[in-house]
């Protein structure tokens, strides 16, 4: 399944000149910033247009193999820049890029296939991600990308923020931590105008309550998650700093690939046993990354570093979410929602492969052979599985921005 894009996703450096060209070019409009540095010394840099107390904030790159964001959020500032209107009374904020160290080890900005894509995957462990890690780890050993995230919130007060993220094959779909009326309306009809699909069931937001076809509301702190073992409960995440100043957080998804099988809103014939089946495919196709991780590890001397650490931490998920699935009745009974699961249960053997491949091609480690099978089948199957088509980047690009514009707009009107 392989279809040529005909443009490539920018690079963090190339993201930061184009801010600081239109900084240059609109001196009295714009400012880019420092506001902070990663642990490899990166610089975190935010492009700020207008001046005004009521603030927009939008995030891009908090996940590494999600490189939509950071051109989106250029798109954002330009239209921002181009009406006047949006920013009479409103101050807009972009976070460029926030892990800049996760997304120089992502290296595929123009896949040609899922499996091009996971040739060059890389998504950190969870305790690693700048927007997760205060769900995992306790104040004081915060990275510090989450530090810097969390002081912009501080300072900027936004009324909302926009995280910005994709995945790499389904549908589109928005996560608000506090409802946004009639933000279901415009978002469908990008969608639309794009031929992106919406995906309603998505197994991100399961359980959650839905304002929309494609976007759901987080419950309150205190709702049992739908899947007990998982440790990133979004509750937690730096999302739900904006509330501490009245505000609200907004995340958009869209596609690299598009699935037109993720929208059917029909009720499962057996969701049950379709869960108990996705579980055992799950613990088959990660007990076979783990022998060839077992088989490698004498040989690998400390090698891998940051994606060993992310494969080992993916593979350490799957017994408890296998668990779940098994014994924790379905959220959600659509076909939709279990097309979902269908392609969570592929995604997480199949980074976790990947990056593992990438260790032992680095190593020229003899098990690199057999890995790169299972990765390659893997990525074939999930691609013809789901009917993948890609999604032009302009396409992506376009349907961020408009839904970060249509959120902002209509957030406006619940703060006021």
């Amino acid at each position: 399944m392989s279809l040529l894009p005909e443009l490539r996703y920018p690079t963090v450096t190339e993201l930061i000149r184009s801010a600081r060209a239109l900084a240059a070019q609109r001196p009295g409009d714009c400012r880019l910033r420092r506001v902070g540095v990663s642990r490899a010394g990166r610089p975190l840099q935010v492009l700020s247009i207008g001046r005004a107390r009521r603030a927009v904030l939008v995030v891009a790159g908090a996940h590494a193999n999600e490189p939509a964001g950071g051109p989106a959020a250029l798109a954002v500032a330009r239209r921002v820049l181009a009406e006047p209107e949006l920013r009479a009374d409103t101050s807009w904020h972009f976070l460029l890029c926030a892990d800049p160290d996760g997304a120089s080890l992502h290296v595929t900005p123009a896949p040609r296939s899922l499996f091009d894509y996971h040739l060059g995957f890389f998504r950190p462990a969870g305790a690693e991600q700048p927007e997760w890690a205060p769900a995992m780890l306790p104040p004081d050993r915060l990275p510090p990308e989450t530090r810097a995230l969390t002081g912009l919130i501080d300072e900027l007060r936004p009324y909302v923020q926009v995280t910005l993220h994709g995945t790499d094959l389904g549908g589109s779909w928005v996560q608000l931590t506090k409802d946004v009326p009639g933000i279901a309306e415009p978002f469908a009809k990008s969608a639309a105008e794009l031929r992106i699909p919406v995906e309603t069931g998505a197994s991100d937001a399961a359980g959650w309550p839905a304002a929309g076809p494609g976007v759901h509301v987080m419950p309150a702190p205190g709702a049992g998650a739908a899947y007990p073992s998982m440790p990133d409960d979004a509750r937690r995440s730096t999302w739900y700093h904006a509330h501490r100043h009245g505000g609200l957080t907004a995340v958009v998804e869209v596609p690299m690939w598009a699935s037109d099988q993720v929208d059917d809103p029909a009720p499962h014939p057996a969701p049950a046993a379709a869960m108990g089946r996705l579980a055992g495919r799950l613990l088959r196709q990660s007990r076979a990354v783990d022998q060839v991780l077992a088989d490698a590890l004498p040989r690998l001397d400390g090698a891998g570093g940051p994606l060993l650490r992310a494969a080992t931490w993916g593979l350490g998920l799957v017994p408890g979410l296998a668990a779940d699935w098994i014994h924790t009745r379905p959220a959600d009974d659509t076909r939709a929602y279990i097309g979902s699961v269908d392609a969570f249960s592929r995604r997480l053997p199949l980074r976790a492969a990947a990056m593992l491949l990438r260790v032992l091609r680095e190593t020229d480690d003899r098990a690199a052979p057999r890995l790169e099978r299972l990765v390659e089948a893997w990525s074939d199957s999930f691609a013809e599985r789901f009917g993948a088509r890609w999604v032009p980047l302009e396409h992506q690009i376009e349907h961020q921005a408009r839904t970060v514009v249509a959120v902002a707009l209509h957030a406006r009107v619940r703060a006021d």
